[in-house]
């Protein structure tokens, strides 16, 4: 097993590895009506002790989790084997925007497909069938990793963006055992479940364009987080609101000390910097020239709203970041960039409650605005060890742009935002974006665990991993990403 370095801020480490992992969701019953569920209980943890007045905001998000029941076989039998499958008939449920389906057994596959209608929120109209990817193992901790081996992870597909809903409707149809035969069906895993999850309101109000924003500059001493809510809006107030103290819970407070470098605590926005000053303020390695891009805006696990709460307490580390791997999330492409903190609210809850991980997979994401945020706890200039690639995420970060992209073309924004991103962070341990670099496999479909494999310092996920994952058309846009990510260097 590889050994990690474990810390947190205000626990001691030997109580921080006695710490559990956090659990899956408990199962809420399938009711046929949202009044029928009774609403999650938040989490508890300790006060900040810093002295405040105004309390901090609680996440209201949710997950409802749904046991499958067995579907009639279809009459046709062209749609697949004789056995239907597994499903829920359309019911009506509390306030969900994203859905993915999980069961008991992380190392088992689901051999099939898996399809959701949802209903949009106050009104009767129902969605289409919609296609949730199923080939979503890929996208987790390293096999023997802590995290992999705590009891907790289930196997689950990708999760699924659908927006504002209130009904839903689920079937899942597998395989034929024997392509000749298609009256025998591949065997699907136990305990699948339906989750349902409510990503809770944003935190603070988001940027009215839907556009890349301009580069935020170096916060003046003194700026409270109130204030750096607003640095990413391109029309800020004509009047400057009343600065009010804010209560951090202590988890909230450990996840925003470790960038306290770079921000006030509890900012939302870790601003932009110019190349000149990116330069002075770098901890770069010693001896390393400072080939390093000008630091982009990076919207904080504050400014999204991220629950604290749910991740696991402690941050684990791996001892450099020699390469970044692409990927696309596979929740769709049916979010507007004022709903992208609520995207990765949900994924996050669905990463943890419903997956069973210590805390949201990827280091960062980027949506298709090119807004760049902290993903993964643990400090953004830091080696702080993902979920994101199976077999490779020692010694490597993960960005994933918020869509899918095997049939549509990413945006340019979220391109040039990987580039500027890559330029900076890899420009701290001193990788070259063009370069290549000698990765040691962990094991995954593609590589037995030891291998020692070449590829390229900013690689997609598909290059260390038999997937479609980062999509075709994303994974094309790479090569741009490499060039344009070295000049931001200096290279």
């Amino acid at each position: 097993m590889r050994a990690l370095l474990v810390t947190s801020v205000g626990i001691t480490c030997a109580a921080a590895l006695t710490l559990p992992l956090a659990a899956p969701a408990l199962s809420a019953p399938p009711a046929l009506s949202a009044s029928a569920l009774p609403p999650e209980s938040p989490g508890a943890g300790p006060p900040s002790v810093r002295a405040a007045v105004l309390p901090a905001a609680e996440s209201a998000g949710s997950t409802q989790s749904l046991p499958l029941e067995p579907l009639a076989a279809p009459s046709d039998r062209s749609m697949g084997p004789a056995t239907a499958g597994q499903g829920l008939e359309r019911r009506t449920a509390r306030p969900f925007s994203l859905v993915g389906v999980v069961w008991d057994d992380a190392e088992a596959e689901l051999h099939g497909t898996v399809q959701v209608r949802t209903r949009a929120t106050g009104s009767a109209n129902w969605s289409d069938w919609q296609d949730v990817e199923t080939h979503n193992a890929e996208h987790a901790a390293d096999l023997g990793s802590d995290e992999r081996s705590s009891g907790a992870v289930r196997g689950a597909t990708a999760p699924l963006w659908v927006g504002a809903s209130d009904g839903v409707e689920v079937r899942v149809r597998p395989e034929p055992a024997d392509p000749q035969d298609r009256s025998e069906a591949a065997p699907l895993p136990e305990g699948l479940r339906l989750e349902l999850v409510d990503p809770g309101p944003d935190p603070a109000p988001e940027p009215a364009a839907e556009t890349a924003p301009e580069p935020v500059r170096a916060a003046p001493v003194g700026r409270t987080a109130t204030t750096a809510a607003f640095a990413l809006n391109p029309s800020p107030p004509t009047t400057t609101p009343a600065v009010v103290p804010e209560v951090l819970t202590a988890e909230a407070e450990a996840a925003s000390a470790v960038n306290a470098e770079l921000a006030p605590l509890g900012a939302s926005v870790i601003p932009a910097l110019t190349k000149a000053e990116t330069e002075e303020a770098a901890n770069v390695a010693p001896g390393v020239k400072p080939y390093i891009g000008p630091r982009p805006g990076i919207i904080t696990r504050k400014g999204w709203g991220a629950d604290e709460k749910l991740r696991e307490r402690q941050f684990a580390y791996t001892k450099t970041v020699k390469a970044a791997f692409v990927h696309h999330s596979a929740t769709g492409n049916n979010y507007t960039c004022k709903q992208a903190p609520s995207v990765l609210r949900s994924i996050y809850r669905y990463h943890v409650k419903s997956s069973g991980w210590r805390d949201f997979g990827y280091n960062f994401a980027v949506d298709k605005c090119g807004n760049i945020y902290e993903g993964r706890a643990g400090g953004v200039t830091k080696a702080v060890l993902g979920a994101h690639t199976l077999g490779f995420n020692s010694n490597t970060m993960g960005i994933a742009v918020l869509g899918s992209y095997s049939s549509t073309n990413p945006p340019a924004a979220a391109v040039t935002a990987v580039s500027k991103l890559t330029a900076w962070k890899l420009g701290l341990f001193g990788a070259n974006p063009k370069g290549k670099v000698t990765l040691t496999s962990g094991g995954s479909n593609k590589y037995k665990a030891g291998a020692k494999v070449k590829m390229n310092v900013i690689s997609g996920h598909r290059d260390g991993f038999a997937t479609e994952c980062p999509g075709a058309r994303l994974y094309k846009k790479l090569g741009k990403a490499r060039t344009s990510s070295a000049k931001l260097q200096g290279r």
